[in-house]
């Protein structure tokens, strides 16, 4: 069987294909459920099929966020309370200094930490 024609499914992303196999051991259950055990045969071994049947996998729905205007319906009714707004934004501008200032910080120590001393 060619990956052309494998009835698998394929990665939404890289579009590779995929095969689902059981996991041994697991008591979870499986994807793809075992083939039933056949019972015991006379009919010598060349005979049994090696056809397995593969069910049809139903494509996971990718998780996508709610529309913005249903997320912002909530805040709708709310008076802007400039005083509050003030503060809010000034602790965001010092977290944003202090950030940036230990970044700088960091970047100076291990700048000097690569310099090799200089033998006399």
């Amino acid at each position: 069987m060619s990956r052309d024609t494998h009835p698998g499914v394929q990665c939404p992303h890289c579009h590779s294909h995929l095969a689902l196999v059981p996991v041994p051991g697991n008591n979870a259950p499986a994807a793809v459920p075992a083939p039933p055990p056949t019972p015991p045969s006379t009919a010598p071994p060349a005979a049994v099929s090696a056809q397995v049947s593969v069910p049809p996998v139903t494509a996971k729905e990718e998780w996508q966020p709610p529309p913005v205007a249903e997320v912002l319906a909530a805040y709708a009714g709310r008076v802007k309370d400039s005083a509050t707004a003030m503060r809010g934004a000034a602790r965001v501008r010092d977290s944003l200094n202090r950030a940036r200032t230990a970044a700088a910080q960091r970047r100076a120590a291990q700048r000097t930490a690569r310099r090799t001393p200089k033998s006399a």
